[in-house]
């Protein structure tokens, strides 16, 4: 296990055409970073691909190119790169579009000395987690494995983790909540990849959908929402794995990482997760004829909650809005799912499913589909 790295001075470059903001910005984040700057697009992506960035503090509005798309570039070409949006010309529709881009923060110009300050030490708190993560990911196959190795490798991620998280907030006593796994699991889908986030968080949330439709007790409910958020657990065992890689069959199934189900459940159970987390994350690629993976059961043998979240990862992959994904507008999922009644989904749940959907289409998160034509 790779252990956590002694902390060296990060490196800010700053991304502003205007020269009083610019110097600005340097001025007040000098003393807590190596500070690079640039005053256009060109300039930024010449330092970035010449020297090592930790943070971007990046400008809306640049002379040659609008600020969200040189976003998306940064994001594509250097994942492991934090960014914060520092702007005068702010709306809740950009600040929405560029947490969707892959942003860490949003920040309006004037802004508060003290807020840009804390907000630079989160977001480099932040890439310093999921930094770790990431080395750590690489160099450590036992988590994936059998056995006691396996158990040893996770504790010794979890408090290395875990210094780093207190160390962040001065060894403060953590609230009840934050002592669970959630913000590591979740860092760690990150860590991997912000759209498998960004996935897993979608099928949760349509999950939580389905559960007020249907008889859960509230144990089971708390079940299948963390076992929709970690469905896609056990692709963060594989080194090079990309979501805009994890292409869809026209069938609905995705091509890559099939042993991710067995993966993320062994996982689980080294964890102490409750069992029906497991069997969510184990049997979602189960199809109600019997056809699927890894096991093969068929009909009510797949368990009823890994049933429910079969529905909604597929119906995510169908409209996620994601680099190198051909997506579906919410109409035509509908359509196109609707035709595996029956013999990938549970023909019950599925028209629960569809309801739930057509009823909340609202509510659908922004970043999850497509606009109707």
């Amino acid at each position: 296990m790779t252990s956590v790295q002694t902390v060296t001075q990060p490196t800010v470059l700053v991304i502003d055409d205007e020269a009083g903001p610019r110097d600005a910005l340097k001025v007040i984040l000098r003393p807590f970073f190596k500070i690079r700057s640039a005053e256009n697009a060109q300039s930024a992506l010449d330092v970035l691909r010449n020297e090592p960035i930790d943070i971007i503090t990046l400008d809306q509005r640049l002379p040659d190119r609008h600020g969200l798309d040189l976003l998306h570039e940064i994001k594509h070409e250097h994942p492991d790169v934090e960014v914060v949006i520092v702007t005068g010309y702010g709306s809740l529709k950009s600040a929405m579009e560029s947490i969707r881009q892959g942003a860490t923060g949003y920040l309006l110009k004037p802004f508060n000395v003290n807020e840009l300050i804390t907000l630079a030490q989160q977001t480099m708190d932040k890439k310093r987690r999921l930094d770790f993560l990431r080395r750590s990911l690489r160099s450590s196959r036992e988590l994936w494995g059998l056995g006691e190795e396996n158990a040893r490798s996770w504790d010794t991620l979890k408090s290395e983790y875990l210094t780093l998280y207190l160390n962040a907030r001065g060894n403060a006593v953590l609230p009840q909540e934050e002592m669970s796994l959630v913000p590591l699991l979740s860092d760690i889908l990150e860590a991997t990849d912000r759209h498998l986030l960004n996935h897993s968080s979608r099928v949760s949330f349509y999950a939580t959908l389905m559960a007020a439709r249907l008889d859960l007790t509230i144990a089971q409910q708390k079940s299948l929402a963390m076992g929709a958020f970690l469905h896609d657990i056990g692709k963060t065992s594989f080194p090079a794995y990309r979501f805009s890689e994890d292409q869809v069959l026209p069938s609905g199934e995705p091509i890559v990482c099939r042993e991710h189900c067995e993966r993320g459940a062994r996982a689980a159970t080294t964890l102490g997760l409750p069992k029906e987390v497991h069997d969510i994350i184990a049997y979602h690629h189960e199809r109600w004829n019997g056809q699927g993976y890894p096991h093969g059961v068929s009909g009510p043998d797949i368990p009823v909650l890994a049933r429910i979240v079969g529905i909604a990862q597929a119906f995510d992959h169908l409209t996620a809005d994601a680099p190198g994904r051909s997506c579906l507008s919410t109409e035509t999922a509908i359509q196109q799912i609707a035709l595996n009644s029956g013999t990938h989904f549970d023909p019950q749940l599925l028209e629960i499913f569809l309801d739930v959907v057509k009823d909340s289409a609202v509510s659908l998160p922004t970043m999850a589909v497509v606009p109707a034509a």
